[in-house]
């Protein structure tokens, strides 16, 4: 029989003492805020990437014009500690067979990391009806996806009042709905200009309760990841196979880092996360997924049940059942603790250093375990994680100086655990804020 290991080695306390410090005294998300910014988002008519990008009132582009001129008032208020900015190029496909630019709107917060670590919060501006053709219908886009866009907004009033290690990219990216082109063009700019992103929060759909067959979910908001990475040739994959690492991808681990912020208790609402192990729902995709196959760490909120007859459809009413993507259909306090829990989120990652590069291991035939890892830049330790390899959960072990590489785990037997390592910020001390925990892979046998 297993000996069941004391609470206080566990990951699940770590985070809490992680989380605790960062959040005294820090001000919350506002329902009433997050409700006016998600009307003015629908007072545009319609959102579709092939609607008008010039008109004042109407459209896509003056949608953008006003997110840009939101960060712009937000940036003016914290000092010019953000630079807003919008991105673009064209874009040819079967939903914009005549081609369309897109455009991204970005606000930078830079961080005393620079861009080597970098912590992205996205959120689709673009909407559509029942045609995802039809761009001049009036497409409310309310819940899918103002929702996500006012999150993004919130965060950055939130967070632009502190300084941060970590560079914050707040973006509000076009063309979802013809082609995930928004997010294609935010992860190819990241690459280009050499982002080393952390992590990615992609919020699409996060803004209501009830789902289509009545149910009521407001204690939980699903967190989409990948397992086996997107990016990863078949000899890496195969390393990772035969790791037994198949659950612990970077993205698979941001999804346990958010769900560790969650059920700390701490600056988020006591929203818990429903940690869904597949890249987005089924047969269905957002605006991560061109991170993902870049490399970087992605994962998709979105909430707890979804809604069919307000997504995707025409403004009507038939039968007695009322279709649209409309304001009254969404609960403000639930997207309050969703973009609570981001901010949270963000808040911890930002104050940690990037996770190491990789990690391996070393004990075959062996009663003991050596785990060696890639050095971090500016990191204050490194902390030693375990699990049994029949448990999903860490177990927070020691916690070695900032100039080790390398730890021996005493009577830990590799071929009945799993190791990860994660790197402390500040000081090194207890409560230190860490990043996300590196998988080490068993060698590749020769």
């Amino acid at each position: 029989m297993r000996v069941k290991r004391p609470m206080r080695h566990s990951w699940l306390l770590a985070t809490a003492l992680i989380a605790a410090p960062l959040f005294a005294q820090t001000a919350t998300p506002d329902p009433a805020r997050l409700k006016a910014d998600v009307e003015t988002l629908v007072s545009f008519g319609t959102r579709h990437s092939l609607s008008s990008a010039t008109d004042p009132r109407r459209g896509i582009g003056a949608a953008r014009r006003w997110a840009a001129g939101e960060f712009a008032r937000i940036g003016k208020a914290c000092g010019d500690c953000l630079t807003v900015e919008t991105i673009g190029d064209q874009f040819t496909g079967p939903r914009a067979p005549a081609g369309v630019r897109i455009e991204d709107v970005l606000a930078i917060q830079p961080g005393s990391d620079g861009w080597d670590n970098v912590i992205i919060v996205a959120a689709h501006i673009d909407s559509r009806v029942t045609d995802v053709m039809n761009a001049t219908a009036d497409a409310p886009g309310a819940n899918d996806d103002a929702s996500g866009c006012a999150l993004v907004i919130e965060a950055a009033r939130l967070l632009s009042k502190d300084k941060h290690r970590a560079t914050i990219v707040y973006a509000l990216l076009s063309g979802e709905e013809q082609g995930l082109w928004g997010g294609e063009l935010l992860a190819r700019t990241a690459k280009a200009r050499g982002w080393h992103v952390t992590a990615m929060l992609n919020n699409d759909i996060v803004g209501n309760t009830v789902g289509t067959d009545g149910r009521i979910v407001a204690d939980r908001v699903r967190v989409f990841s990948e397992g086996i990475r997107t990016s990863e040739d078949l000899a890496t994959a195969q390393i990772r196979r035969g790791s037994g690492g198949e659950d612990d991808g970077p993205s698979r681990a941001l999804m346990r880092y958010v769900q560790g912020v969650s059920q700390s208790g701490v600056g988020q609402g006591g929203l818990a996360v429903m940690a869904v192990r597949r890249p987005d729902r089924f047969q269905r995709g957002g605006d991560h997924q061109p991170s993902l196959a870049l490399g970087y760490p992605a994962v998709r909120f979105s909430v707890g049940v979804e809604n069919y007859r307000h997504q995707h459809q025409d403004l009507r009413t038939e039968a007695g059942v009322v279709y649209g993507d409309t304001v009254d259909r969404m609960d403000f306090p639930y997207l309050a603790r969703v973009t609570a829990l981001n901010v949270a989120t963000m808040r911890a990652l930002a104050a940690a250093p990037t996770a190491p590069a990789s990690a391996s291991l070393a004990g075959a035939l062996s009663s003991d375990t050596t785990v060696t890892w890639t050095p971090v830049k500016g990191a204050a330790g490194y902390r030693i994680y375990t699990r049994p390899a029949d448990s999903r959960d860490w177990i927070a072990g020691p916690r070695v100086s900032a100039d080790a590489t390398s730890h021996v785990l005493k009577g830990l037997i590799v071929d009945d655990n799993f190791v990860g390592v994660a790197a402390i910020g500040g000081d090194g001390r207890e409560g230190a804020a860490e990043s996300i925990i590196t998988f080490a892979g068993l060698p590749p046998r020769q």
